[in-house]
């Protein structure tokens, strides 16, 4: 069963929640045993939340949201593989969610590691090598861009996995061409605690 708000509405509602957070006054909505029981035997969340795994980047606090408003996917700088395709493609064609957003956070450790990575030549070992081998197509099309900080980084990352994840699934791709979903990416700023638009595939004109 499919959530019935659009991909700008489920846009819209994130947006109000994050600016309760911002401000104080979040009201920590569906989080009492009433809702548990309610959502025991099916779920129906309004939008995919796919960020990284850092501790200070929690989407339903950020967004004052409850249990079953968001389906979340983290990975160290977002990034993407095969299991998160199949989470991701799993919210849009099963649970028809309207919205994927990709949330990136300034200041980020796994594009800070792949910068120094590009600078030294010295590749990280095991699997967080891994990790920033992902992540370099983006900090390079920062680099030819001039734009050398992290949080600009963070930023082309967040829009880079957005392009990237359309081009990676036809499933989703197609639900956003035919309007049932759209995808955006987001960069979230660690002291005001706002989350800010910087790409969307779906969205729409009132939406720049």
């Amino acid at each position: 069963m499919s959530t019935s708000i659009s991909p700008a509405e489920a846009w819209q509602r994130l947006v109000q929640g994050n600016e309760r957070f911002v401000a104080g006054n979040a009201r920590h909505p569906n989080q009492g045993a009433d809702r548990r029981h309610d959502l025991a035997s099916a779920q129906h969340p309004f939008a995919v939340i796919f960020g990284c795994s850092d501790s200070r980047l929690a989407a339903e606090i950020i967004f004052d949201v409850g249990l079953g408003d968001v389906f979340v996917v983290r990975t160290a700088g977002h990034v993407l593989d095969d299991s998160v395709l199949g989470s991701l493609e799993y919210g849009v064609s099963i649970l028809g969610v309207p919205l994927i957003v990709v949330l990136g956070h300034d200041n980020c450790g796994a594009v800070t590691a792949t910068k120094e990575a590009l600078e030294t030549g010295e590749m990280p070992q095991r699997f967080i090598r891994d990790l920033v081998e992902r992540i370099t197509p983006s900090v390079l099309v920062s680099l030819r861009a001039g734009r050398t900080g992290i949080n600009d980084m963070v930023v082309d990352h967040a829009r880079e996995t957005a392009g990237r994840l359309l081009e990676s699934s036809p499933v989703i791709a197609a639900a956003v061409h035919d309007g049932s979903t759209a995808v955006v990416g987001v960069a979230y700023r660690l002291d005001e605690g706002r989350a800010q638009l910087v790409s969307d595939f779906g969205l729409g004109p009132a939406f720049p």
